[in-house]
């Protein structure tokens, strides 16, 4: 941060009047945001990585030149481990269509905005074919075999072993290096963004797209920026809406090259099912090994859209699709509607009853504002535990998360990638099994936990809803989660015993 602060002196011949640090995306980049005197704003960067940094610059004013609407670079330090760039606003395309996403149906305007944003993607990849010196990409400069092989063992190791399927390593082996060479069929001369989704898309005051974090992009198909984009796990887009987003890309596709549109879609295919599997790679590594809940909570969406290209007959590869029909088909993968979701506190239920007549145990989690005072136990039995969330980093200090809560993706993905709370989970989770578990055995029916921070909003409420899914998850015992300063009651039902 002080060499950042000097660079901006350097730059603008003064200190800022401020300084505003910004909320992460999952990198080791930190952001800050720098005001001087008349408000006038732009965004300081720190990056572990000089090589990445360096792409970026290289990318950013590459891009510029070509006419793509992506950040300036204003200035960078000498070991180019930071820099300043235009603040292109606080408005993500992804904060955009946050109705749509969660309601499942996009307006008339958040259609429009991805249409737009289709319409602009060609833009960018054919700009390569104007002198893009590849060989400044970082940490390849071309998608080839062995990062397909790299993908797809990810999937195979992170994923797949994870979820105990069993499968032949050689069988699985031939089918893989058969889909790597289906994929590098075709030669390419266009830039594969890679990350291309709606988080890295900032929109103008007008609503113009504007592309950010292409620093891990290189040669490559276009189809698979298509692939990233619309096939978005979380997204929820029908596939009357995808269709009608392909249809716009290739319009778009007409000013820069002569394409086919059975044969796009055909490919297209391929790296969407390509994608898919890179993806739960991806949520296997973050969600299983790391154990953070936004990936393991992404996972069931991304499997829905795997048995849909298996069902779509789009996987060829014989062994490769037997081991994946196992696997969409697991148990542990079925849909389990076990909890029900109230947006008002209704009267407490009644525990329940075992066979034998006999209570079982029932566990209250509650999350509060400190301001508003610890909640009372009615049970009478001393309100159990009380645990503080305040040392951990705050998603409500930043404007983005201001009105959310930490049931909200954004707020989750905040506290997972921030990592601090996980830890502090670590220690809560043993407490809270060594209690339940005594419990049990001593055969008492009641329990609880509190988790309180400043507002009873973010972390507060992230804390106890995971705790009450890890509780019902492991012991199967009826689980209520009362979140109390947003009047929500999740009620977490007794599993069959």
């Amino acid at each position: 941060m002080i060499k950042l602060m000097a660079l901006y002196k350097k730059w603008k011949g003064e200190e800022p009047k401020r300084v505003e640090a910004l909320a992460g995306a999952g990198s080791n980049r930190k952001y800050y945001r720098f005001y001087d005197a008349q408000e006038h704003t732009v965004i300081g960067v720190v990056g572990t990585s000089t090589e990445e940094n360096r792409t970026f610059i290289y990318l950013s004013a590459f891009f510029r030149e070509q006419g793509v609407s992506v950040p300036e670079i204003l200035a960078q330090d000498d070991l180019c481990e930071c820099y300043l760039q235009t603040d292109l606003g606080q408005v993500s395309l992804y904060a955009a269509l946050a109705e749509g996403r969660k309601s499942g149906h996009y307006s008339e305007s958040e259609c429009a905005l991805l249409k737009r944003t289709l319409r602009e993607l060609p833009k960018l990849q054919y700009s390569a074919r104007r002198g893009m010196d590849f060989s400044r990409c970082y940490p390849l400069e071309e998608m080839n075999r062995e990062a397909v092989m790299f993908d797809l063992n990810y999937f195979k190791y992170c994923f797949l072993k994870a979820s105990g399927i069993e499968f032949h390593e050689m069988k699985l082996e031939e089918d893989f290096q058969a889909l790597a060479s289906d994929l590098l069929q075709e030669s390419s001369d266009t830039f594969l963004y890679r990350d291309f989704q709606a988080r890295n898309v900032m929109l103008d005051p007008d609503g113009n797209p504007c592309f950010i974090d292409y620093q891990g992009g290189r040669k490559g198909p276009r189809e698979y920026d298509v692939a990233s984009f619309l096939w978005q796990a979380s997204a929820h887009y029908s596939s009357q809406l995808r269709e009608e987003l392909i249809a716009c890309y290739l319009e778009a596709l007409q000013a820069y090259d002569s394409v086919n549109p059975d044969h796009f879609r055909k490919r297209l295919n391929l790296f969407v099912f390509f994608r898919t599997l890179q993806v739960l790679g991806a949520y296997g590594l973050r969600g299983y090994c790391e154990r953070k809940q936004y990936f393991i909570d992404s996972i069931p969406f991304a499997l829905e859209n795997l048995r849909e290209l298996l069902e779509q007959g789009i996987c060829t590869y014989p062994y490769l699709k037997q081991v994946l029909e196992t696997l969409v088909h697991a148990p542990r993968f079925q849909t389990e509607k076990e909890s029900t979701q109230v947006t008002s506190a209704p009267d407490r239920p009644t525990p329940v009853v075992a066979e034998k007549g006999q209570p079982v145990l029932q566990v209250d989690v509650l999350s509060f504002s400190y301001r508003k005072g610890i909640p009372e136990d009615p049970s009478g039995n001393g309100g159990g535990y009380v645990f503080d969330c305040r040392a951990v980093h705050n998603p409500g200090k930043y404007e983005p998360y201001k009105k959310l809560t930490g049931l909200d993706e954004p707020v989750i993905r905040f506290l997972e990638e921030d990592g601090e709370i996980l830890t502090f989970l670590e220690h809560v989770y043993a407490l809270a099994d060594a209690h339940v578990e005594r419990y049990l055995q001593r055969g008492f029916t009641h329990l609880m936990f509190c988790f309180g921070c400043t507002g009873g909003q973010h972390r507060s409420v992230y804390s106890a809803q995971h705790l009450a899914v890890h509780l019902h998850e492991k012991y199967g015992i009826e689980v209520i989660v009362n979140h109390r300063e947003q009047a929500i009651q999740t009620i977490f039902h007794a599993k069959n015993r």
